[in-house]
């Protein structure tokens, strides 16, 4: 396959649009720079795969790549149509499946209750209190390059306890319509809100930019669904992501 720029992947965007709720690798590798793209040739693509932190999205036409196009490129989550699952298969005989909801925030917004502790919009000089979080954590900065990219982007709010960054919600992925939203708490200050009001704050902000809030997780995953309905996100499908073993 064909790596691409971030400028030739721009003249493919009609492959993302319109957006919906959930993973938008796509448009947030170009509206953000942070990730990569590979073409099976170029010019006139006929398949793509975008990849940002180990997040990727197929598109395009199956029939343009072989297993042996994906087999060792792949390593990580997977957003692909059907007609690439069989593909997949081949390039990846171990290839698990990761049921998941996906939910949007299309209004009444109910804001977040006040938490107790400092939520506050981050700003390029929290890089390091995000960088100081724990590595069960740290993943909620890597669409955007880590740390440092995530506080420079405005797009994040946090909870500190004292001095330490207790708390983060932000965009995880930049669409045109919709905003996906990326949330941990570190263990021991979980259920006391924090989550809420953090994503709550996030939600206002992409609300007031014009933006529609979306909100992925498991389906077993209960707290983050609760999280979700207390801030009044609705149901808009049941989906499916691979990932690669």
């Amino acid at each position: 396959m064909v790596p691409i720029s971030r400028a030739q992947l721009a003249t493919l965007e009609r492959w993302f649009i319109p957006d919906r709720p959930g993973p938008l690798v796509g448009l947030h590798v170009i509206r953000t720079g942070h990730g990569t793209s590979l073409v099976d040739r170029w010019p006139a693509p006929r398949a793509l795969l975008v990849e940002t932190a180990a997040n990727y999205s197929m598109a395009g036409d199956a029939r343009a790549l072989t297993a042996a196009d994906l087999r060792g490129r792949l390593e990580g989550i997977v957003e692909a149509a059907p007609r690439f699952v069989p593909l997949l298969r081949a390039a990846y005989p171990r290839l698990l499946v990761w049921d998941r909801v996906i939910l949007a925030l299309h209004g009444p917004f109910r804001p977040a209750p006040a938490a107790g502790l400092l939520v506050r919009r981050l700003e390029a000089g929290d890089a390091g209190a995000l960088a100081g979080l724990s590595e069960e954590c740290r993943w909620v900065a890597a669409t955007w390059g880590g740390p440092a990219g995530l506080a420079a982007s405005g797009s994040a709010w946090g909870a500190f306890w004292r001095d330490r960054l207790v708390s983060v919600a932000g965009v995880f992925f930049v669409g045109d319509r919709y905003q996906e939203i990326g949330v941990v708490t570190e263990p021991g200050f979980r259920e006391q809100g924090l989550s809420t009001a953090c994503a709550g704050a996030v939600c206002a902000d992409i609300l007031r930019r014009g933006g529609t809030p979306s909100w992925s997780t498991s389906r077993d995953n209960l707290a983050s669904l609760r999280v979700a309905h207390k801030l009044g996100f609705a149901l808009q499908r049941h989906d499916r992501l691979y990932v690669t073993v």
